[in-house]
């Protein structure tokens, strides 16, 4: 299976998924650490792929969304952002309007615990 095959398997059959460096329980950067950290205190359940485990998943998925940088967040087979983007839109709750379009769960509390921690 080619890396475009495996990364539209993988956003396919999860509602969530994270491209990072590292995994969820082990971030290997920053900006993977801060959009991991949003999604674990949300109580998102997302598949986390570790892009540093596979150089052609690495570099296919810059190719995929013609995005250059490492995290990329996809909910529902739709590329949301990198760090920048997600962490804007925890602070600004357009990441809850998302994942409530969506039907994706969440804590609607821990998103307003952010929130309030950043205002």
């Amino acid at each position: 299976m080619s890396a475009e095959e495996t990364i539209k398997k993988d956003i396919t059959e999860n509602d969530v998924v994270l491209f990072m460096k590292g995994s969820k329980e082990m971030p290997q950067c920053g900006f993977s650490s801060r959009v991991a950290g949003v999604l674990n205190f949300m109580g998102v359940d997302y598949k986390d792929v570790d892009v540093l485990a596979d150089g052609e998943i690495r570099q296919g998925i810059k190719t995929f969304s013609d995005w250059p940088t490492i995290p990329q967040l996809y909910v529902k087979g739709e590329f949301v952002g990198g760090c920048d983007i997600i962490t804007e839109m925890t602070l600004s709750g357009e990441l809850d309007q998302l994942f409530s379009a969506k039907g994706v769960e969440f804590n609607k509390d821990a998103a307003e615990q952010i929130r309030a921690a950043n205002a």
